[in-house]
């Protein structure tokens, strides 16, 4: 490209070209060529030494701007990406739902975070090249890094720019380009234009980004903290009780046999280790949906999130960690009991689900069923049968297998009879909350694994509702036993999967090669 003409004050005409210049001058990093490698190690350092040139030249030309000098031309640099070409699919290992792609073709990804994604962009690297024996290239793309996305997740562009520079930022910078981060390729809707490459994966690096600085902001905690097992829950009482089963971990030192727990992470990236205090200052106000984080080496520990109540909430934020590719995610909560047989403090496992949530109607049709995945059934099973010490035929005096019905009406008990008890019935539903379909849902969407064991905590439709002095009393004879009991199932999952739970339901016709 031309280089843009000095400034000149003798005639609109001649500075309306030098602006015009300016705005499309393209001002790029030193350029790394792109290489091809079958080795994942190489192939990783390659994308991390691309990403790590773009971040340091978009953070030095923002520093200039700030400083009050324009840069030579518009300040751009792109993301890395990894390409594969298959002339021909040998059959892959299929015992794995991902690690191959489809069928012949050119495929392709952005990537972005190499510091973050390290181990689980080198475990999907070594099974494209162990799979399909082609090598791997690696470049610069045509995507470009939004500015605000060379910072960290705590970062505010704007909070050191003038109103004037605010006005510039545009024209010198690339801005997240929300029309760029649509979810098509996980909803099965995204058609690769001809001559394009295909997908790699079902996010583009622009897409991880922004549920990367999103999780920031619900959850009060740093992407780099969320581990591979996360616990959903809809009251604090259960936070109130993971908290305190963390803090009695940390408190001692790590004993042999257990899991080995390195840190607990509260909001604020607030962080205790085993036999030392918090380190940090929490936020001055609790997020809207805060998670802690229990910390393995390789992040294999366990984070919690109070996604409060909503199927609104719930997916929001399995929105943004679906991009964190979590092996599993369980939703731990109360639920309505909607057969007389039910007692309170009863455990229901769903296998089904009735939605009625709506929050995912356009992006997973109703007619798509979600079906029950059998590592998570049989780890929370088990698990609570280990708890409780309830087992065989005697486990079915506390554990009800069947449909949850999920509705966004929290006063669905109020709706003029028979209103949507009749549907309940015809379903076959057992229970009723407003997240677990949502959750769900959104595992199968974006391919994570999920379960929901619910507590029933309330039979509005057999006289027993919620009412103040009765919940409290429920919730304290209840959740310790209902949290270790997801926690033991994690134990389950961790040691039966070795690292590597995944389901081949969820697998699509042409699906893409990440995890």
């Amino acid at each position: 490209m031309p280089a843009p003409h000095s400034p000149d004050n003798t005639g609109n005409a001649t500075g309306n070209r030098t602006m015009s210049l300016r705005q499309h001058a393209l001002h790029h990093p030193t350029p790394i060529h792109p290489a091809a490698f079958d080795d994942p190690d190489a192939a990783l350092a390659h994308v991390r030494a691309i990403y790590d040139a773009g971040i340091a030249h978009l953070r030095e030309g923002f520093a200039r701007f700030v400083a009050g000098t324009l840069p030579p031309g518009r300040v751009r640099a792109c993301y890395p990406a990894v390409r594969v070409r298959i002339d021909s699919v040998v059959r892959a290992d299929s015992r794995l739902a991902y690690g191959f792609v489809a069928g012949p073709g050119n495929y392709e990804t952005t990537l972005t975070r190499p510091d973050l994604f390290d181990g689980y962009l080198r475990e999907q690297f070594r099974l494209l090249l162990s799979n399909h024996r082609v090598p791997l290239e690696v470049g610069v793309s045509e995507e470009p890094i939004p500015l605000h996305f060379s910072f960290g997740a705590a970062g505010h562009v704007e909070a050191d720019l003038t109103p004037a520079q605010r006005q510039q930022l545009r024209d010198v910078f690339d801005l997240p380009d929300l029309a760029a981060m649509d979810d098509g390729i996980a909803n099965g809707t995204h058609e690769t234009p001809p001559g394009e490459p295909l997908p790699l994966a079902l996010f583009t690096a622009s897409r991880v980004d922004y549920s990367l600085h999103r999780l920031q902001h619900y959850t009060g905690t740093a992407p780099e903290h969320f581990q591979n097992f996360v616990l959903f829950t809809n009251y604090q009482f259960y936070v109130d009780e993971f908290v305190r089963t963390a803090q009695a971990l940390m408190a001692q030192p790590i004993a042999e046999g257990s899991p080995g727990y390195s840190a607990f992470v509260e909001p604020g990236n607030v962080v205790t280790r085993p036999g030392a205090g918090p380190d940090g200052t929490p936020p001055p106000r609790t997020p809207q949906m805060p998670a802690y984080h229990l910390v393995l080496p390789d992040h294999g520990g366990i984070t919690l999130v109070n996604i409060g109540v909503g199927p609104a909430n719930a997916k929001t934020i399995t929105d943004h960690i679906a991009v964190l590719r979590p092996h599993a995610w369980i939703m731990l909560g109360h639920c309505a009991g909607l057969r007389n047989s039910q007692r309170l403090g009863d455990y229901v496992l769903a296998h089904g689900y009735v939605r009625e949530d709506h929050v995912l109607d356009e992006e997973l049709p109703l007619w798509v069923p979600i079906p029950p995945l059998a590592e998570i059934q049989q780890a929370l099973e088990g698990a609570v049968a280990d708890v409780t010490r309830l087992h065989g035929y005697d486990l079915k005096r506390v554990l009800r297998t069947g449909t949850v019905a999920s509705t966004d009406n929290r006063n669905w008990e109020l709706l003029p009879y028979p209103g949507p008890d009749r549907r309940f019935s015809q379903s076959r539903a057992v229970a009723l909350d407003m997240e677990s379909a949502t959750v769900a849902a959104n595992g199968f969407r974006f391919r994570v694994p999920y379960g929901t064991l619910l507590c029933v905590s309330d039979k509005p439709l057999h006289g027993e509702i919620k009412l103040p002095g009765m919940a409290d009393q429920f919730y304290r004879r209840q959740v310790e036993q209902h949290l270790r009991i997801g926690l033991r199932a994690i134990d389950r999952l961790r040691q039966q999967t070795m690292g590597r739970l995944h389901s081949r339901k969820l697998r699509s016709f042409d699906e893409v090669a990440f995890q």
